[in-house]
């Protein structure tokens, strides 16, 4: 499924299926806010730390499959899949856009 994204989350998703690290770095804006599941990273050193730990090393690949826009943020649903348990699991992404790239992004396991 084809999905109308902003530019910079296209892309990191777009990284994301590559598995592209810097790829899916270079969206964010320096100082942005990556929470996943509750727990806060800030920066660039720490969201590169956290796709590094918790994406690239076990091949998580996040497939929307709808979106929609909640006051002013861009929300994505989907599976995610890769080499951890429980594969796929369905996640939600509520992204916030500041001139043109990530300010933040929570990402949150399906309960």
């Amino acid at each position: 499924m084809s999905l109308e994204l902003p530019k910079p989350i296209a892309g990191y998703i777009e990284a994301n299926a590559r598995l592209d690290l810097e790829g899916m770095v270079k969206h964010f804006r320096p100082d942005a806010v990556f929470t996943d599941n509750g727990k806060r990273f800030m920066g660039l050193g720490e969201i590169r730390r956290l796709l590094e730990e918790e994406v690239i090393a076990v091949k998580a690949i996040f497939e929307p499959d709808t979106v929609r826009e909640d006051d002013g943020d861009v929300v994505l649903e989907g599976p995610a899949h890769g080499e951890f348990p429980g594969s796929p699991i369905r996640f939600t992404y509520r992204f916030t856009i500041v001139e043109g790239a990530i300010e933040t992004l929570e990402a949150k396991v399906w309960a």
